[in-house]
């Protein structure tokens, strides 16, 4: 009973690490030779935070991130539309982490080899498909080489091939004509030292939040996104974490974006290198599985990054798959009451961010409504409406505070498949 994962991502190291808590038989099957810290920040929300605790990790998620306090929307001209508490702050039981998406995937895979040792994964070992057996599932690798195994879990991400077996016909990721410019720039903390800042509307805007913690001359590492919109007729680069950008490409479309609390324009020049990547999606799947497969992550569910979802959405599936094969076993039905439980879930999430319906949906309301200046917000939008577009995308992502905070652990502590 072996349990075959493709890809040694978030999603995939997660169930890694979930599957060896459980006591099943797992190999992890990974493109790249060597890992390295790829990315730049990420947020994780509590419900994905809760998880990662519950397997143990709380120490090391909270040594390389920032327990995020507070997200605020405001105009490209500087002024406040929202603010609200994240994470603790905002009662959850857990917190909201800020931290580098690459970081948080070594802290993953140095925790799974220190538990489970190093046999476990495989790398250089890219996925180009599989075969259904009487027996099981063959995954078909790079190079004529296969594996053997129960179950075959794709968490290759968005250009999943195992996904493009089930789907052929579906091709390239869905281009909403945005790209997003992305890195990392030493500079003054903002609001506190642990807020995330949303700024601008849908056709120009930029999210800044630290992912370390101010240092004596009150300076962090801000992780910072400047998006901008495009035809999306015009050609484009297929997407890469790191693909190094021009950043005249942009500077001069925020050169008067600098505010009391924030300079726009020093975190672009200060920055050592900047990433181009377009944003991208895939419409909604009626279906996960081919019986001993499955997807997971970004190979099932590729989202705009709205609303923190990519990666905690990953995190959770793990622990849903591990879950339900507590009750029903390392089987395929398994897998159908995992997609069963998340399907729905994601594809609503995903429609919400294609839609404008994310949480930061009120950037371009204001737009629209007022080109961003006045005085009190209420004039524009009043709070109470405010207060309850933020609510509402909580309960499509699954992360209410009531709910999450009653809901019992995914995986009681302690189990394990006899």
């Amino acid at each position: 009973m072996t349990v075959m994962i493709a890809g040694a991502g978030i999603a995939g190291l997660t169930l890694g690490l979930t599957l060896h808590e459980l006591g099943v038989p797992f190999h992890i099957y990974e493109a790249t030779e060597t890992l390295k810290p790829m990315g730049v920040g990420i947020n994780l929300q509590p419900n994905a935070v809760r998880e990662l605790f519950d397997l143990g990790l709380e120490a090391e998620l909270s040594a390389i991130g920032v327990r995020t306090r507070q997200l605020g929307f405001y105009s490209k001209l500087g002024n406040t539309i929202w603010e609200e508490p994240r994470g603790q702050a905002a009662g959850y039981s857990w917190p909201q982490f800020s931290v580098h998406r690459g970081a948080l995937q070594m802290m993953l895979y140095h925790a799974l080899l220190a538990r489970a040792g190093d046999s476990v994964l495989t790398t250089g070992a890219r996925a180009a498909g599989y075969e259904l057996t009487d027996h099981g599932v063959t995954l078909l690798l790079d190079g004529g080489r296969g594996a053997q195994g129960n179950l075959l879990i794709g968490a290759d991400g968005i250009h999943s091939a195992i996904r493009a077996q089930m789907y052929p016909g579906e091709g390239a990721p869905i281009w909403n004509g945005r790209i997003l410019w992305r890195a990392t720039t030493q500079a003054p903390a903002f609001h506190g030292g642990a807020a995330m800042a949303m700024i601008g509307h849908d056709h120009l805007r930029l999210v800044a939040y630290p992912i370390s913690a101010p240092d004596a001359d009150g300076k962090a590492v801000i992780n910072w996104i400047a998006e901008k919109q495009f035809d999306p007729g015009v050609p484009r680069n297929k997407e890469s974490w790191n693909r190094a950008a021009d950043i005249d490409d942009i500077l001069p479309d925020f050169a008067d974006w600098r505010f009391d609390w924030i300079d726009v324009p020093a975190l672009i020049t200060g920055a050592e290198t900047v990433y181009e990547y377009p944003m991208v999606d895939r419409d909604p799947l009626p279906c996960w599985q081919d019986g001993p497969v499955s997807l997971m992550g970004d190979a099932a569910h590729p989202t705009y990054p709205v609303g923190s979802n990519g990666a905690s959405q990953a995190i959770v599936d793990a622990r849903v798959i591990g879950a339900q094969m507590l009750t029903h076993g390392a089987t395929p039905e398994a897998l159908t009451r995992y997609e069963n439980a998340l399907r729905p879930v994601t594809t609503a999430v995903g429609m919400a961010n294609r839609a404008g319906g994310g949480p930061d949906g009120v950037l371009q309301q204001v737009e629209d409504l007022c080109g961003g200046e006045f005085t009190d917000i209420n004039d524009v939008i009043p709070q109470d409406q405010l207060a309850a577009h933020a609510a509402k995308y909580k309960s499509i992502a699954g992360f209410s505070i009531e709910e999450l905070n009653a809901r019992p652990r995914t995986i009681p502590a302690g189990t394990r498949i006899n």
